[in-house]
């Protein structure tokens, strides 16, 4: 069968390939190829400027070359990588080969074992991968988010003034601004990127059970943990963990999950509210010519971008959630059980991404019906009985509570001329029938 995006397994690599490919830079196999090399290159260049006594005399203007390296890796690179691991069946071994290969090819072999010296595979695996996930983060999710928030942004500005029925439990409830809705969901989101931001991006940088048990017995007067601390933490700008077995704990980095899934959670919240509001006329939705919401039912036009951002961030949340439950969890000082969960983590956040846009496209195509909100507010007078009796028991009247629950729970329709007589009736001054009267659900809306 000839590969193509119709044949992939898995629709992000299919069907939703042109929302997620940019995800392709930072967790493919050939991009863990890619930073697997960046790290055993500036770790080597690091070894250089210690420097140890038998890298003194390598010549710096090599530095240059040898971060070409991974600067121009290609994808015929990675696929020599892939047929010496064939042979070595070990994929970071391949890589330290290949690089080994490339000295040769410089003729500056003689340096060649200080590649991978002291180190074990996690010691690249947990400095590439949290390296590979900061950067989607920064330069993927982060301006994909953002641009979600300035669309509800500009849609909160738009609709500021737009009173709407509240619904509390399902029933009608104290009105509303349809902007200040909106505002609720941009402050939930600010919030849950603002914890996002202080999570650390933690990597494990130590031999092979943390301990510098190789580095130290070969130069044991050098103080190996400042030296990693400076290169994890400066060059490679992550938060080396300092006490580790052999993989890194994973515990802040099931701390970037749950937040992440916490803000898919909010976005869900979004989608169904959107979804609601359009079921129940306040929008309508712009139609775009040739497109067909049923294949049955030539009049509908379906809220399907809400419900396909609902479920692509199910689908994140899922593998999301045990990530931050599975990884950080490994017998002794190591099992192999994190390898080929870590392979995976691109796979939420492309969900993610899939759903993001399809949630600012929906918001894009979403028109305002201002007909509908307005009947659903003239058909509630009751709602401003909350603001009635309140009046009342600013002004000491004898159970205002139980004077308005009387009136609206009789069954019958409550309207603005029955509102307009219960008022009538009460003993009140007629300043205070005045200033009751002036409410009504349109204009009942709190701040």
């Amino acid at each position: 069968m000839t590969l193509s995006p119709l044949t992939a397994i898995s629709p992000i690599d299919g069907r939703y390939r042109k929302y997620s490919h940019d995800l392709a830079l930072f967790f493919s196999e050939f991009a863990l190829i890619k930073f697997r090399i960046y790290v055993e290159i500036e770790y080597f260049i690091a070894l250089c400027e210690l420097p140890l006594p038998q890298l003194e005399k390598f010549d710096p203007i090599y530095f240059p070359k040898l971060r070409a390296i991974y600067e121009n890796f290609e994808i015929k690179d990675a696929e020599a990588i892939k047929r010496i691991e064939q042979t070595t069946n070990h994929d970071v071994k391949a890589v330290e080969y290949f690089i080994k290969d490339q000295f040769d090819e410089l003729s500056i072999g003689e340096f060649k074992e200080f590649i991978h010296f002291g180190l074990t595979s996690q010691d690249i695996n947990n400095t590439a991968i949290p390296h590979a996930f900061k950067l989607a983060l920064e330069e993927s999710y982060l301006p994909a988010i953002n641009g979600l928030v300035d669309s509800l942004k500009n849609l909160a500005n738009d609709w500021a003034q737009v009173p709407m029925l509240s619904r509390t439990h399902g029933q009608p409830a104290s009105p509303t601004r349809l902007g200040k809705e909106l505002l609720v969901f941009i402050e939930r989101i600010g919030a849950q990127l603002t914890q996002l931001h202080s999570i650390p991006f933690s990597a494990k940088f130590g031999g092979a059970t943390g301990n510098f048990n190789a580095h130290h017995v070969a130069y044991p007067a050098i103080n190996w943990v400042a030296f990693a601390n400076d290169f994890v933490n400066n060059q490679l700008k992550l938060n080396r963990s300092q006490h580790t077995t052999q993989i890194e704990h994973y515990d802040n980095f099931a701390a970037h999950c749950d937040t992440l899934r916490r803000i898919n959670n909010i976005l869900i919240d979004l989608d169904r509210d959107i979804w609601m509001y359009i079921s129940m006329n306040y929008f309508k939705q712009k139609i775009k010519s040739g497109e067909v919401g049923s294949s049955a039912m030539p009049h509908k036009v379906n809220p399907i971008d809400f419900e396909n951002s609902e479920g692509n961030l199910g689908l994140a949340n899922a593998l999301f959630e045990h990530f931050a439950t599975k990884l950080p969890i490994s017998r002794l000082q190591r099992d192999l059980s994190d390898s080929t969960v870590l392979r995976n983590i691109g796979v939420p956040l492309a969900h993610t991404l899939v759903a993001i846009q399809s949630t600012i496209k929906g918001l894009s195509k979403l028109v305002l019906h201002t007909e509908a909100i307005e009947k659903d507010l003239e058909a509630n007078w009751a709602v401003i009985a909350e603001g009635i009796q309140t009046i009342l028991r600013r002004e000491n009247f004898t159970s205002p509570y139980e004077t308005l629950k009387e009136l609206t729970r009789t069954g019958q329709t409550i309207t603005a001329e029955s509102i307009s007589s219960f008022i009538d009736s009460l003993d009140i001054p007629e300043s205070i029938k005045t200033e009751i009267k002036k409410m009504k659900p349109s204009n009942y809306t709190g701040v």
